[in-house]
């Protein structure tokens, strides 16, 4: 049985504001509920005085091209990203990992900022927003900020957003045509899974066909998701081959923290972080940007 609470519904994003300013930090923001909702029946977290639901603020739904930037409203659900142009174009690991988040009745309800803002170590929205480099934008009645996913994100359920923030839109600097990235999760089953692991690789070759820019993101193996920084640096201003691949893997597999449970052991973890690691960065030298076999 739930506990009693308020349940706030403004219209539009300067009353959501509003309403945060005057009521945290006792209230919470509800989006699509699917983390929300599940913590408030299991009795996990602190339970809040009033809950303020978003879902008829217009403002924070929507997904466009802005220049050379990709921005997408925190409160766009998950199936909008299936199919969006712009996210087919120029955020292929995100589409692929949207296109497994959990299952289509969850999908329609969860949004892009509730699940990195619950900063569950699996979320599936983070690693291939990290290798994507975006940030976030938290907005207040005192204004807003735009801060990188990697800061944001400080550790297990644990993030920058003070109380009376919100985070309204992600957004990310299209990749440069010479681009290639792949995205990989692993789980128990197919669909409907927490990942075991998850892995977002995008690398950026000069005219030489070297590696100009590298980020690899990884999920599930550490308090927060997080990019493997040694991994990464090993493979700027060196050719694809597979001796770099693999040496980049083994640096990723020695960069994270993972832990023992009902999913995977820690040893278990870390060896495929090695193996998804290598298989990715192969694929993203046969591949392009937006996901398409590089001929």
């Amino acid at each position: 049985m739930l506990a009693e609470f308020d349940l706030l519904r403004p219209q539009t994003l300067p009353e959501a504001l509003a309403v945060l300013a005057d009521t945290a930090p006792e209230a919470r923001p509800l989006a699509g509920g699917t983390n929300v909702l599940v913590d408030l029946r299991g009795g996990r977290g602190h339970a809040p005085k009033a809950l303020v639901d978003l879902s008829k603020v217009r403002e924070l739904r929507g997904l466009e091209k802005q220049d050379d930037h990709v921005v997408i409203g925190g409160g766009t659900t998950i199936t909008e990203l299936l199919t969006h142009p712009a996210i087919a174009e120029h955020g292929a690991t995100l589409r692929d990992a949207a296109a497994v988040f959990a299952n289509p009745l969850v999908r329609n309800r969860a949004t892009v900022a509730g699940n990195l803002v619950d900063a569950s170590p699996a979320a599936d929205m983070a690693p291939p927003l990290l290798a994507l480099g975006a940030a976030v934008q938290l907005a207040s009645s005192n204004g807003s900020r735009w801060v990188p996913l990697e800061d944001f994100l400080v550790g297990v359920r644990q993030t920058l957003r003070q109380p009376d923030e919100l985070m309204v839109a992600v957004g990310w600097l299209t990749p440069s045509p010479k681009s290639a990235s792949a995205y990989g999760k692993f789980g128990l089953r197919r669909a409907d899974a927490i990942s075991v692991l998850s892995v977002a690789v995008l690398v950026e070759r000069d005219e030489a066909g070297r590696c100009s820019q590298a980020r690899i993101a990884l999920g599930a193996v550490a308090p927060r998701p997080f990019r493997a920084h040694p991994a990464e640096d090993c493979l700027e201003g060196q050719a694809l081959t597979p001796e770099a691949i693999s040496e980049a893997a083994h640096l990723a597999a020695e960069a994270v923290r993972p832990i023992d449970d009902i999913r995977g052991s820690a040893a278990y973890r870390r060896r495929m972080v090695e193996v998804m690691v290598r298989r990715l960065l192969t694929q993203a030298t046969l591949t392009d940007v937006a996901g398409r076999l590089v001929r």
